[in-house]
């Protein structure tokens, strides 16, 4: 991994950016990988460089609902900030790619040393608490065609390319739909010539486009952290 690319280690003064990579390991991030469970202990943090990862909230014996998306911009496993050793969702590999990874008790040292760190991360930390928060909203109120645009922007935005790899089982699972209703909003999407979608790798063709039908929650999403960490 030649360049950082992970927006938090970047934001670290030079000379304890080198001292805290000397922490970590660079790692693959392999699609569809569960990283987190609910309630289980956290051994490892992951700073995404060209990957990312959907947190999942699991109801009962249902699949679950995509809740935020975590890739260049943020970490995974930020609630050890407050002490709190163990996930709140599942973490699932959602683009593969690369990261940075440390094992906790050395992150947990190494944050202790920063307070540059410390204050970026409380930061990024309400940045996720608002997506969250934003998710639920959205989950209950928006159209299913504005909540499709709203997680394709996030995607193309962590992917940092037109296209990536996604099948429409898997956007019913992240958007809690069911296929039928993913699969009629997107064909949509393509007959609009939004998107094109060819054998699970889907091309973003007007960004702009998909932009004017997301919901407000992208938009909000993205001045937040701007705001904050920008």
């Amino acid at each position: 991994m030649a360049h950082v690319e992970n927006h938090l280690i970047e934001r670290l003064p030079l000379r304890y950016r080198k001292r805290f990579l000397s922490l970590c390991e660079p790692v693959q991030l392999v699609l569809s990988d569960i990283l987190y469970e609910p309630g289980q202990p956290i051994r490892h943090v992951y700073f995404p460089s060209d990957g990312y990862v959907s947190l999942v909230t699991l109801v009962e014996d249902r699949p679950g609902v995509e809740v935020g998306m975590v890739g260049r911009e943020g970490m995974l496993g930020v609630q050890l900030v407050l002490g709190v050793k163990q996930a709140p969702w599942r973490a699932l590999v959602q683009g593969q790619g690369t990261a940075w990874r440390m094992e906790s008790a050395l992150f947990t040292h190494a944050l202790a040393a920063s307070p540059a760190l410390q204050r970026d991360l409380k930061h990024y930390l309400y940045v996720l608490m608002a997506q969250q928060a934003a998710s639920a909203g959205c989950l209950r109120f928006h159209l299913i065609d504005q909540r499709l645009a709203r997680w394709l922007l996030m995607s193309q935005d962590r992917a940092h390319s037109d296209s990536f790899r996604v099948t429409h089982e898997f956007l019913a699972y992240m958007l809690g739909m069911r296929r039928v209703g993913v699969t009629a909003a997107a064909s949509q999407m393509q007959k609009d010539g939004l998107i094109e979608y060819r054998r699970g790798e889907l091309t973003v063709l007007n960004r702009t486009g998909l932009e004017a039908m997301a919901c407000t929650c992208y938009a909000a999403d993205r001045r937040t952290y701007d705001e904050l960490l920008g």
